[in-house]
């Protein structure tokens, strides 16, 4: 018999509470999805294009830095970029909104991650660009992430086809990135 007690204390948190957000989430959420993963891996940067996902991104166990890019062709804030830290002892959530191009990467030992989003996963609408591409210059704060050979293997920004790129509609698509300055993107449930 071990003399040593397991911690029995509990562990709580709620992850989402439609009245606690400000004006400016869907009202509709059809997926969830969490991805697990190690010290130093870098995932994105993605998006689907025929259909478009909002997420609503948060981390439950561990570190990460989240980056959301404006990629959608006629938008103010075409290829302007947010990243913020995301941990499991903060709570804080990102809304990425439809058109954007999601990635992180995870500065803990491990993460555990999770995507509630406003559209179903579409792996033949999936594209991306690249997590290094100098046009967009996102201040990483890794070097030599671990990449998979599908985002090592994505375009730069400028050399995506314009068909292969979201619209920007004004009044649509999540809104425009003024809305992350006054806590849009980073909230707390």
């Amino acid at each position: 018999m071990s003399t040593s007690q397991a911690d029995t204390s509990p562990r709580w948190s709620r992850r989402f509470h439609q009245n606690c957000y400000r004006r400016g989430l869907p009202d509709r959420f059809v997926q969830d999805n969490i991805s697990f993963s190690k010290r130093g891996v870098l995932r994105g940067l993605h998006y689907q294009l025929g259909v478009p996902q909002g997420k609503l991104v948060s981390v439950v166990e561990g570190k990460v830095f989240d980056v959301a890019v404006d990629i959608r062709k006629g938008s103010p804030t075409f290829g302007q970029w947010v990243g913020m830290i995301l941990s499991s002892s903060d709570y804080k959530q990102m809304y990425v909104p439809e058109g954007f191009a999601h990635g992180f990467c995870v500065l803990s030992e491990a993460a555990l991650f999770t995507y509630k989003c406003t559209d179903y996963y579409a792996p033949q609408e999936q594209r991306g660009i690249r997590w290094d591409d100098p046009r967009l210059s996102i201040e990483w704060p890794i070097s030599n992430p671990i990449l998979s050979e599908k985002d090592r293997a994505y375009p730069m920004l400028g050399d995506v086809a314009s068909s292969d790129l979201p619209v920007f509609v004004n009044g649509r698509n999540g809104g425009m990135m003024e809305g992350w300055n006054s806590g849009m993107m980073g909230v707390k449930a």
